[in-house]
């Protein structure tokens, strides 16, 4: 009997390794964002797109410009030359703000992404309770009804299609009976929206093209990125700058850190 439990529990981990680096799609949701990533009175919103790849089982989130990117890696139809200001030309089309791989199944959400020089990843429960509201609106051709949770220091209005049996969503977002398509704080500082939905029978082998990932616990990583642009010392970064110059490069990153606006407010 233990041996058995052992091997399931082997097998289990197994899967989610091998769930990290490849997926198993049969349907692709593409969504965009508009976000605003710092508490300033004149902030404009910007725009990103994201695809949400899902199976009946799990889901994988990530970055529109990072699938891109890592499927031309895959396909080896971009390399890196060596030389930095012609790779820099070449990848820097490709950044992107939120540049984290979300894995979600019934009982954990999984994420993997850069921190400074390393990747780590981390995982957390997938314990989201939502509030489902008599309240529905159409959008597209589809009437959608609405729920809210709150959840990463923030309250969260979804609005899904309970036509639509996927029980996922974008982001970490997930748990509703049919697909979320269309997702907001209430300060509206982030905003998705589903804009194509398509069925998908591969398996995507780039999903996951992050190398010598060390695990890390979600705590460390969220004050980490806290405290990222208050702790910034250009001085120990630019060689024989002027003083005054840098000076004002920490002032600034000071004031940014303060005003800084992540999506999640809290670890929970």
């Amino acid at each position: 009997m233990k041996k058995r439990i052992l091997f399931s529990v082997f097998s289990l981990f197994t899967l989610l390794i091998q769930a990290q680096k490849s997926f198993n799609l049969q349907y692709e949701a593409m969504y965009t964002l508009d976000y605003k990533n710092f508490n300033r009175s004149n902030a404009k919103a910007q725009l990103t797109t994201f695809i949400l790849m899902m199976n009946d089982k799990e889901s994988y989130f990530k970055s529109m410009n990072l699938y891109v990117e890592d499927s031309l890696k895959y396909y080896k139809k971009l390399k890196e030359t060596g030389d930095p200001m012609t790779d820099y030309a070449t990848f820097s089309k490709f950044g992107c703000e939120y540049p984290e791989n979300i894995g979600t199944t019934a009982g954990k959400i999984y994420v993997t992404g850069p921190i400074a020089t390393a990747y780590i990843s981390y995982n957390e429960p997938n314990n989201i309770d939502w509030k489902l509201v008599n309240e529905f609106k159409t959008i597209g051709n589809a009437k959608c009804q609405k729920a809210t949770t709150t959840k990463y220091g923030r309250n969260w209005i979804a609005y899904f299609n309970p036509k639509i049996p996927l029980n996922f969503g974008p982001y970490k977002f997930n748990k509703l009976p049919g697909l979320i398509v269309e997702l907001y704080d209430e300060k509206d500082d982030f905003h998705y929206k589903l804009y194509k939905l398509k069925k998908r029978n591969w398996v995507c082998n780039f999903a996951n093209m992050y190398k010598n990932v060390k695990p890390a616990k979600k705590e460390k990583v969220y004050q980490w990125r806290k405290d990222s642009f208050l702790q910034r010392d250009y001085s120990q970064i630019l060689d024989d700058a002027d003083p005054e110059f840098v000076r004002k490069l920490n002032r600034d990153s000071r004031k940014n850190g303060e005003l800084y606006n992540p999506i999640e407010l809290s670890p929970n």
